[in-house]
């Protein structure tokens, strides 16, 4: 039932406020949740005083997805988070940014083993965003925790 819950959150992201303000769009998911492509279109709300795309709105794309994958691979019972990110600007962003979200069925496995055997860990995941051109405009950097939650029984007061 959880699961379904994230299935209709991640394909009605396009239709979260900041998205739409920002001219962010999901494109396109990979029917496991182990892919997002992300888009972000030049407009008048996201483009700052020198003609490029505001940092923020960057930054925005790239906010929920390796999360989102996470979250669904590992299932109901386990807790994900992003803890941290950074963005480095490696040249000004114009036109259409985009960006691919992406972890492998043998990172996932690798994930679900380390949070089964410790009960909880932080994992780092690197991304570009690319221009029109394929040029590099943006790199990306997420910290996810995931934690195994609690047995039923343990969250019950006395």
């Amino acid at each position: 039932m959880q699961n379904q819950k994230y299935r209709r959150l991640i394909r009605n992201v396009n239709f979260y406020p900041p998205f739409l303000g920002a001219g962010i769009r999901m494109v396109s998911h990979a029917e496991d949740f182990t892919r997002f492509e992300v888009q972000l279109r030049m407009n008048r709300l996201n483009r700052n005083l020198f003609g490029t795309h505001f940092g923020g709105s960057l930054y925005a794309m790239c906010d929920p997805f390796y999360a989102f994958i996470l979250t669904m691979s590992l299932g109901q019972g386990y807790i994900v988070w992003d803890k941290s990110a950074s963005i480095d600007f490696l040249k000004p962003a114009k036109g259409t940014i985009t960006g691919v979200f992406e972890l492998s069925r043998q990172e996932l496995d690798r994930v679900k083993e380390e949070v089964d055997r410790l009960g909880k860990q932080t994992f780092f995941y690197e991304t570009y965003l690319l221009d029109e051109q394929g040029t590099r405009v943006a790199k990306v950097r997420k910290e996810v925790y995931a934690r195994r939650k609690p047995p039923k029984d343990e969250d019950a007061k006395p």
